[in-house]
């Protein structure tokens, strides 16, 4: 392998991530145990043993509820909901494993940057320097009103918020403690050294924080920064901010497209392509042969709930569409004025793109081939490791690995899928030493002098 690839393991705490519905089927009861710690401690296990990277935990801090005003059809179907807080597992998921990497969602209106930076140095300590954060701006109306907002702010404004909520963090983990500041000398009676520990004193738009940081410097001081956002300002943001960023890309052409535009902007922001890791998502239904992948992946889709899946598509588009017939052809919806312009652009992709394959593509085919995550890819292992070197030839450099359950499939592609991506070459055997960005990147633990946010100082 010319590089080596990275592999995050993709997990809600929930009981429908987004195979929904799912959890009426046998296979799907796993998914009951979304509330007991000993199951994700299973997973982490496996994960590890399977030389995954990370543990990518996402979150949500609200419920879909843009179908009727009231969330009521994600809410009876499960889907992302109930929601427990992430955070508060990751102490004990990193006591039982060794290298697995844990990445922590958390957006800019769940917590002052004060509290939060505090939680993650103490996590990247326990872990002994294994924490990634996931910056989200949120999408979800409800999240906004759960504190205390009239509704969601406008969606550039978000991004704003959260550079400065990275700044505040940014000069807590990085800019608060000098170098030397841990003494632990008793022959001067100096536990530290209160000249090289500063107060930040910053003053914005949204917050004033005094400090000092309260937690000593972890081994990365900073976590590894990962990010999602393919909007225009969040592609910005991306570039400016993150190491680690999901691509949209649903091929190995549209990953090169995505790549070439990401790495424009790293220029404009004094980085290199390498700075910035370029992940796609890879949802997968394994079978040991293409005809017992297909059944499955078939299962899968039969077993989806379209309405569920109607109110989360709608939740996390801010549009209702739960009004439409799940026959409607998509040409007929790519011309209705009802939907935002860029809704029907991407009706009007999707038919252009002839993903009907000559057919008349329906919306709930739209649905369970494009808005639905899991099972976008039936196939042997074999076929599974063909798509992932397709993927690598295009430059992208890994995978955000989206189970069909979150709890209990895990075995299957390290015992079934791991051996073969080893076998090309397109995964390792062996972790390598040392924090989360050094097993990433391969050199130093801590943000490298390059990065962006290098360049603020205390006042």
């Amino acid at each position: 392998m010319s590089r080596e690839l990275i592999y995050n393991g993709f997990l809600h705490l929930t009981p429908n991530h987004h195979s929904h519905g799912y959890w009426r089927t046998t296979e799907g009861q796993v998914q009951y145990g979304y509330n007991q710690l000993d199951e994700y401690v299973k997973t982490v296990k496996t994960l590890e043993k399977g030389r995954f990277d990370t543990l990518f935990i996402a979150d949500v801090v609200g419920v879909y509820d843009a179908d009727f005003g009231d969330g009521k059809t994600t809410i009876r179907a499960g889907t992302q909901f109930p929601e427990p807080d992430p955070i508060t597992i990751v102490s004990a998921l990193g006591l039982v494993t060794e290298h697995l990497g844990i990445v922590v969602t958390s957006n800019v209106i769940q917590a002052h940057p004060f509290s939060f930076a505090r939680q993650i140095s103490s996590l990247d300590e326990f872990t002994r320097g294994r924490i990634g954060w996931n910056i989200v701006t949120s999408y979800l109306s409800n999240g906004f009103r759960n504190y205390g907002f009239n509704d969601i702010v406008p969606h550039d404004e978000r991004y704003e918020w959260a550079q400065e909520y990275l700044d505040v963090a940014y000069k807590l983990w990085e800019l608060s403690w000098e170098d030397g500041a841990v003494l632990h000398d008793p022959a001067t009676n100096r536990f530290f050294d209160p000249d090289k520990i500063h107060k930040i004193n910053h003053v914005g738009k949204r917050y004033r924080v005094e400090g000092p940081h309260i937690v000593e410097p972890s081994p990365q001081r900073s976590p590894v920064f990962f990010q999602a956002g393919n909007s225009d300002a969040g592609r910005r943001f991306a570039a400016r901010n993150a190491e680690v960023t999901f691509l949209p890309s649903q091929t190995p052409d549209t990953a090169r497209k995505d790549i070439a535009i990401l790495n424009r902007e790293l220029v404009n922001y004094g980085r290199q392509p390498e700075d910035l890791k370029k992940l796609v998502s890879l949802s997968t239904v394994i079978g040991s042969t293409e005809e017992e992948a297909k059944r499955k992946q078939q299962h899968l889709f039969d077993n989806i709930d379209i309405n569920a899946l109607q109110g989360f598509y709608s939740g996390g588009s801010g549009i209702d569409l739960s009004s439409i017939d799940p026959d409607t052809p998509l040409t007929e919806l790519s011309r209705q004025e009802q939907f935002s312009q860029h809704m029907r652009s991407k009706f009007r992709i999707a038919v252009d793109a002839d993903y009907g394959q000559g057919r008349v593509l329906t919306w709930r085919e739209y649905l369970l081939q494009h808005a639905l995550l899991p099972g976008r890819f039936a196939g042997t292992p074999e076929q599974i490791a063909d798509k992932v070197q397709q993927y690598a030839d295009a430059g992208v450099n890994g995978f955000n690995v989206v189970p069909v359950t979150t709890l209990g499939w895990w075995d299957e592609w390290v015992e079934h899928v791991v051996p073969v991506l080893q076998k090309r070459g397109l995964a390792r055997k062996e972790y390598r030493p040392g924090t989360l960005r050094e097993k990433i990147f391969g050199k130093e633990s801590q943000l490298p002098a390059t990065h962006p946010q290098r360049k603020l100082k205390l006042e």
